[in-house]
């Protein structure tokens, strides 16, 4: 049935390409806040990746891999967002109320591991969280998380690696030793 649809929408049948693009929006756009960390710039980089799909779709060879070739595009439109705007970090951020966070449960040392590693999140480059997003979020094998990237599998597993690294140094405690001063 999918393939029908993509084979349809290829052909220039509008209708088509709207029920592709209606099962796939959302998640297409979590993807892109979760790079970004912007909803404007999300919304351009899903809107950028599916005008994109819609044009170029009659050159998309096997319709079975018409979802690899459309996170490939919303990554394309998320790294160049994330080239063309400066980093935005916010100094204060609204904290979901008690219901949504499910049923405030979070204590402080919660709220402040989250706020650790959501900034340590915001400094990694947008190639990092990419790999970080479709791995983790997405759940696809790091070889497939390469393939959309165009990037070699090694290339992939060491963004990841680097990615989880800074991430954990963000929320693990440092251990620091108390300077004893000798006795004269």
């Amino acid at each position: 049935m999918e393939q029908e649809l993509v084979r349809r929408a290829a052909r220039g049948d509008a209708e088509a390409f709207d029920a592709l693009a209606r099962d796939r929006i959302d998640r297409l756009f979590a993807i892109a806040v979760r790079i970004l960390r912007d909803h404007h710039d999300a919304e351009d980089a899903v809107q950028q990746a599916l005008w994109t799909a819609w044009t170029d779709l009659p050159g998309l060879r096997d319709p079975e891999r018409f979802d690899a070739w459309l996170y490939r595009l919303l990554i394309r439109g998320c790294f160049r967002s994330g080239r063309s705007r400066r980093r935005r970090l916010s100094v204060v951020r609204p904290l979901p109320d008690a219901d949504e966070a499910g049923g405030g449960t979070d204590g402080p040392r919660d709220v402040e591991t989250r706020d650790a590693l959501d900034r340590a999140f915001a400094l990694l480059g947008t190639e990092h969280r990419s790999v970080v997003v479709m791995h983790h979020y997405l759940g696809m094998p790091l070889e497939e998380v390469a393939d959309v990237l165009g990037v070699p599998s090694g290339t992939a597993r060491s963004r990841l690696h680097y990615a989880l690294r800074r991430l954990r140094a963000a929320i693990e405690p440092v251990d620091i030793e108390p300077v004893v001063e000798a006795s004269r």
